[in-house]
C-alpha cells in the first residue's frame, strides 16, 4: 500500500523559501503578508477566562459544554440572524482540522466527489484527497449556475463566502441556488464562514444557515465558524460547526469514539470570546484601517484589486503593459521590495495572475509596505 502522502501535492508554503530569503535581505527587514495569521493581542477577557479555567483535571466532552454551545447559539443569532439549537452545534479543534477531516468523517472514498470553489483555500482539495475521494474545483461562474456542475458522485459541496483568497461574496440568492441544487442530488453543503463578519464598504455577507438561503430548515447544511480571525485565537484552535442536527449527531458519534475533543480550558475561553462583541468590533476597525492603507498603496503602484469586498486579504494583480503578469513574477517583484505575498497559483485554477496580501500585520509593517510600494 502506498503511503497517504503520495496522494498529496507538495506543501505549497515550502515554495516560498527563496522569496522569503530575498525579502529578508531588505535593509528594514521583511514585511510578511503571505499568511493570514493574527498578530494583535488575544483579548484580555479571553485570557482571563483561560486562566480561570486552568484547573480542569477531568476529560472534556466531544460535544462541548452546554455553556459553549449556548454562547455559540447566542452569537449566531446576535451577529448573523441565524437560529440554531445548542444541540446542533459541535466544537472543533480549529477549522482546518474540520476542513481536512470532514470528507473522511462523512465516510467518503473512492468514486465519491467533493466540489469546492476555485480558486480556494487548498485544504478543501487536501481533505478530499485524504479521504480517497475526487476533488472537483468549481469556478465562480459554475457556482453561480450550479446546474452546469456534473452531479455524478457528488456527496459534499464546500462553500466559502467571503472567499479565501479573493474575498468574493456570494449573494443570498446564489447561495440558495447552491443549497437547492445540493439538496436535489443528496449532497451535504458545508459553508466555511470564518470571514463572514469581515465585510467592507457596505458589503454584508450572509450565512448559509440564514432563512433567506436555506429556508426554515437546515437539512443537509452545515456552517463552519472559527474564532481565529474574529478574536485572535488562532493559537487556541477554536472553531465550531452548526446546522443540521442529524449531521451534527452523526459527527459527534464518530468524534466521541475517536477522542476528538476541544480542551476544556479552551472551551471556557471560547465562551468568553463569543459573549464579548466589543473586542471583535475593535479588531475589525484595525483591519479596516490597514486595508485602506495597503489598498491605496497597491493601486498607486499599478496593481489592480479584484473582489476583496470582504475578508482579510487583497487579491491583487500587477499590470504590466496593460496585462496582468504571472503571479511568480509579481512575487519576485514584491520580494525585491522586502514584501512577501502568497502566489495565486497556490489556490488553484484562476489564481495564476494574482497574489494574495494579508491584512494581518502590525500597523507599522503595513505602513512599511505602503512606503516601499511608493518608492
Amino acid at each position: 500500500m502506498s503511503p497517504v502522502s503520495a496522494r498529496l501535492p507538495e506543501f505549497p508554503w515550502d515554495r516560498l523559501a527563496p522569496y522569503a530569503g530575498k525579502a529578508d535581505a531588505h535593509p528594514d527587514g521583511r514585511v510578511d503578508l503571505s499568511v493570514g495569521t493574527p498578530v494583535d493581542p488575544t483579548p484580555e477577557v479571553v485570557r482571563r477566562a483561560l486562566s480561570a479555567a486552568a484547573d480542569w483535571p477531568g476529560y472534556p466532552t466531544a460535544h462541548g459544554t452546554l455553556r459553549l454551545r449556548t454562547a455559540a447559539s447566542g452569537w449566531l443569532d446576535r451577529a448573523l440572524g441565524v437560529t440554531v439549537d445548542p444541540a446542533a452545534i459541535l466544537p472543533g479543534i480549529g477549522s482546518k482540522e474540520l476542513v481536512a477531516g470532514l470528507p473522511q468523517l462523512f465516510g467518503l472514498g473512492a468514486g465519491d466527489r467533493v466540489v469546492y470553489p476555485s480558486p480556494a483555500y487548498p485544504t478543501y482539495e487536501i481533505g478530499a484527497l485524504l479521504a480517497g475521494a475526487e476533488p472537483v474545483p468549481a469556478s465562480a461562474e459554475l457556482l453561480l449556475d450550479p446546474d452546469r456542475i456534473d452531479p455524478a458522485g457528488v456527496l459534499l459541496l464546500w462553500l466559502n463566502s467571503p472567499g479565501n483568497p479573493h474575498g468574493l461574496v456570494l449573494p443570498a440568492e446564489a447561495l440558495r441556488r447552491l443549497v437547492d441544487w445540493a439538496r436535489s442530488i443528496g449532497a451535504v453543503v458545508v459553508s466555511d464562514e470564518c470571514y463572514l463578519t469581515l465585510g467592507w464598504d457596505g458589503t454584508e455577507p450572509v450565512s448559509v444557515l440564514h432563512p433567506s438561503v436555506c429556508g426554515e430548515r437546515a437539512d443537509g447544511v452545515l456552517a463552519l465558524h472559527s474564532l481565529s480571525k474574529r478574536s485572535n485565537l488562532a493559537g487556541y484552535r477554536a472553531a465550531f460547526l452548526a446546522g443540521d442536527r442529524a449531521l451534527i449527531a452523526e459527527l459527534l458519534a464518530i468524534r466521541r469514539h475517536s477522542g476528538m475533543m476541544v480542551p476544556g480550558p479552551i472551551q471556557d475561553a471560547m465562551v468568553a470570546a463569543l459573549d464579548d462583541d466589543e473586542h471583535a468590533v475593535a479588531q475589525k476597525e484595525l483591519y479596516r484601517a490597514r486595508r485602506s492603507v495597503l489598498r491605496a498603496a497597491l493601486e498607486r503602484a499599478g496593481f489592480r484589486i479584484d473582489h476583496s469586498e470582504a475578508g482579510l486579504y487583497l487579491w491583487a494583480s500587477r499590470q504590466v503593459e496593460g496585462a496582468p503578469e504571472d503571479c511568480w513574477s509579481t512575487l519576485e517583484h514584491l520580494a525585491g521590495l522586502g514584501i512577501l505575498a502568497a502566489p495565486g497559483e497556490f489556490y488553484g485554477p484562476g489564481g495564476e495572475h494574482h497574489v494574495r496580501l494579508a491584512l494581518t500585520a502590525t500597523d507599522e509593517r503595513i505602513q512599511a509596505a505602503a512606503h516601499r510600494l511608493s518608492v
